[in-house]
């Protein structure tokens, strides 16, 4: 009889702890997304910001994630202040208040004859290019992504 009891007793210490375990991973605050979107195609301009946006929001809202677009090649001229459409402005406007951080290749700034000045407001330079620095990104943890 006693063996049983000392069976029974290890059982449910044994499940104890288990369901403990559960629970205490259950609670635990899953960890900060760390995103770079990748953006070169002038055609995908429209579709990627609102990717972002919808990230924004799938994850709770502002800050609730690190988040950087980077932007090179043909794409970046759908941001030359001078020549951005409203509705594009207004994205990224909504999107740089939420505090998703914007990269123009300097390579692209350079062969468009742009500078940071000229273009829509939030952005920096990423002084590398935009490739070296999607791959410091990557390093430094961001999952690569390139809707």
């Amino acid at each position: 009889m006693q063996r049983r009891s000392m069976l029974r007793a290890s059982f449910a210490g044994l499940f104890g702890a288990f369901a403990v375990r559960q629970a205490s991973a259950a609670t635990e605050t899953p960890a900060r997304q760390r995103v770079a979107y990748h953006l070169a195609d002038a055609d995908r301009v429209v579709f990627v910001l609102g990717n972002l946006q919808n990230h924004v929001d799938g994850v709770g809202g502002p800050g609730k994630a690190d988040i950087r677009l980077v932007v090179h090649g043909p794409a970046l001229r759908a941001f030359h202040a001078l020549a951005a459409q409203d509705h594009i402005v207004a994205m990224m406007t909504k999107l740089v208040d939420a505090g998703v951080g914007f990269d123009a290749c300097a390579n692209t700034m350079k062969a468009q004859g742009v500078k940071l000045d000229d273009l829509t407001p939030g952005f920096v330079v990423a002084e590398k290019g935009g490739v070296v620095r999607l791959a410091e990104l990557q390093q430094q943890g961001f999952a690569y992504l390139r809707p």
